[in-house]
């Protein structure tokens, strides 16, 4: 079931597929999936074990200004009818997400973790510099926490792990005297390390989302 007259729904959906194929993105059609108020277009997700959800969703409604007898004055000065744009860029906040960490087992890139690095004091002397490296990273828009209590190293490596969090850094005494930073990444057993200005420019560009990169 569906309203409006079948000239405003093949009007939509020309409108739909003209959008579609100026981008040169491909698309299939699938008869009888709009809704009632006017065509669609849906972004279909497979997930990590091959099914499909349809998740983003864009659909042109010719026909809810006309009943609302919405109108708009155009550069020419005269009254038009507005097409109005029912969008749900992620669909289900839920279902999006979930196949997202499906997807990455749980290990989301650096860019996309919300927390993308802890730092983990080794002895309480050199807190003073873990402050100092978090105020630099966060300057630059990194979302870092600081791990400061009173366990041991291990401990707090193997927790911070087990988050998932992409990017552990350690400091010591050593670090703190030579102004650098161990630093191991999520899958990694090895720790390397990196004097502060190096790593700090290192996790601020690969922080950022791809689209502003």
């Amino acid at each position: 079931m569906r309203v409006g007259s079948d000239a405003v729904w093949d009007k939509a959906e020309a409108a739909l597929e003209n959008a579609i194929k100026k981008l040169s993105l491909p698309y299939t059609l699938e008869e009888g999936d709009g809704a009632f108020y006017g065509p669609k277009l849906d972004f279909v997700l497979t997930d990590a074990i091959g099914r499909e959800w349809q998740c983003g969703t864009f659909q042109a409604d010719f026909n809810l200004p006309d009943r609302l007898d919405a109108e708009y004055i155009g550069e020419d000065g005269s009254k038009h009818q507005p097409v109005m744009i029912h969008r749900a860029i992620l669909g289900s906040f839920e279902r999006f997400i979930g196949v997202l960490i499906e997807n990455y087992s749980g290990r989301l890139p650096l860019w996309l973790a919300p927390r993308q690095v802890v730092i983990a004091s080794i002895i309480s002397d050199v807190d003073s510099y873990v402050d100092e490296v978090a105020e630099l990273l966060k300057a630059q828009g990194v979302r870092v926490e600081t791990d400061k209590r009173n366990e041991k190293i291990s401990y707090k490596v193997r927790e911070h792990s087990a988050a998932k969090v992409p990017v552990i850094m350690v400091i010591g005494k050593k670090e703190a005297e030579e102004r650098s930073l161990s630093v191991r990444r999520l899958g990694s057993d090895k720790n390397i390390s990196y004097n502060l200005e190096t790593i700090v420019d290192e996790i601020s560009n690969e922080s950022k989302s791809p689209s502003s990169q």
